[in-house]
């Protein structure tokens, strides 16, 4: 997430790759490559196994209630793009549907008691792929936030904390300049773009080409593909079987619960207090990323809530 001095750039780390196969061929002996003949070479079959399809597309698309205007011979391609790179890319599609049944029970109530719509949370999938990945402008967590946005919203980030990593509290904030997004354009899907444009950014685009409405924009690659990214997400990831996609949900990553442990005191060494909960310091810091050292100094006697896993998931601490 990059800033500008009135509003949020997102600098989007989750960035799609399109995927390229190469025939590789590998020297044979003679006496193979003689009986290698078009008659025992079942081109049929190979097909029949896998085969490359074009997709559908959806008769009716909208985001957070907005209607997507496939009518418009532009839109519907751009659309239509996104869908096939996000598609054939299998792992990554498979991948983003096992963390999304871990993270997005986290992420849910909290854009519903902020008062975003559920669709945000494809915006989180495409930023980060729900990793707490950190970009080449150290741009953090799920939602990709810069260390001044981060301040400037409120979270405390220093050598001890880093809340961009915490996920319910940079959801929050993602949400509040989501909400200053829409007050400000008065729709959800310019909300959107500004997220990755900033305010200033779709403004600016909006005067220039007197239009109000972000399909008809002309923008960058990066914006020009933001919403359409979120939507084929989005799609995919809501039919899953549709596209191709087969799993159980034991196949999916579990969402654990846990218990908020109060701390208001100096932690000397977190993997003491870790061992006080029966669990050791790595499970700790996989539930508590935002911890960002073996101690925690806590000079002001903040109250901070430290969360710790529910018994049962995890193995037996020897």
């Amino acid at each position: 997430m990059k800033i500008l001095k009135n509003g949020l750039l997102i600098v989007g780390l989750f960035t799609v790759c399109a995927v390229s196969i190469n025939a590789v061929q590998q020297e044979q002996p003679e006496a193979a490559m003689k009986n290698r003949t078009a008659d025992n070479i079942d081109d049929e079959s190979v097909a029949d196994t896998y085969k490359i399809k074009a997709l559908p597309m959806p008769e009716d698309l909208e985001f957070a209630g907005e209607s997507v205007p496939l009518n418009d011979p532009d839109i519907y391609e751009r659309m239509d793009r996104e869908l096939l790179v996000n598609t054939y890319w299998q792992s990554n599609a498979l991948l983003l549907m096992k963390r999304a049944h871990k993270y997005f029970p986290v992420i849910e109530p909290v854009l519903k008691e902020e008062g975003i719509p559920d669709d945000f949370k494809y915006l989180a999938v495409i930023e980060s792929g729900l990793t707490h990945a950190v970009s080449p402008a150290r741009a953090v967590g799920f939602w990709q936030i810069l260390e001044s946005t981060g301040k400037e919203y409120g979270l405390e980030i220093n050598g001890n904390v880093d809340e961009r990593y915490h996920i319910e509290k940079s959801t929050r904030v993602a949400a509040d300049y989501l909400k200053k997004a829409k007050a400000r354009f008065g729709s959800w899907t310019l909300a959107a773009a500004s997220y990755n444009a900033g305010h200033y950014g779709v403004d600016k685009q909006l005067d220039r080409q007197k239009v109000g409405e972000y399909y008809d924009l002309l923008l960058g690659e990066e914006t020009g593909r933001y919403v359409f990214r979120i939507l084929a997400v989005k799609e995919i990831m809501t039919n899953p079987e549709k596209y191709g996609f087969s799993f159980n949900e034991s196949d999916l990553y579990t969402h654990i619960p846990v218990k908020k442990v109060k701390v208001d005191t100096v932690v000397t060494y977190f993997p003491d207090f870790a061992e006080n909960f029966g669990i050791n310091y790595k499970i700790l810091k996989v539930h508590n990323p935002w911890l960002r050292d073996d101690h925690l100094k806590n000079a002001s006697r903040k109250t901070y809530y430290i969360d710790i896993p529910e018994e049962g998931y995890y193995p037996e601490i020897k």
